[in-house]
């Protein structure tokens, strides 16, 4: 679908991440297949379309879990394709639809 994807580890105002961006977009490198080569982990510390503006991203990919994910995400891919950055919705597959960062994060303490 795409010749190269970042990964994105942003920092959400709203929460109070264990880890700071930095580590926690280190341990997705780490978990990322070797071979993955056309696959990056970055750390940012603004709005998405931002890092996408001045990183040269034309699309930001978001998974959606159930319809109060994609009314949010809507809404942000408006305002994102307003500043010239096209949002892509991917479905969770079903099995991951009641995981969320609180659930991942209860599972690792």
């Amino acid at each position: 679908m795409f010749d190269h994807v970042t990964v994105l580890v942003a920092v959400n105002a709203d929460k109070r991440p264990s880890q700071t961006a930095a580590a926690r977009a280190t341990e997705v490198q780490r978990l990322l297949p070797a071979d993955w080569e056309n696959v990056s982990v970055a750390a940012w510390h603004g709005l998405t379309v931002e890092y996408c503006r001045d990183h040269g991203c034309g699309v930001i990919v978001r998974g959606v879990r159930n319809s109060t994910d994609y009314q949010r995400e809507h809404e942000l891919a408006a305002t994102n394709e307003a500043l010239g950055v096209t949002t892509v919705f991917v479905p969770t597959r079903p099995e991951l639809a009641t995981m969320s960062s609180s659930a991942v994060r209860t599972l690792r303490t």
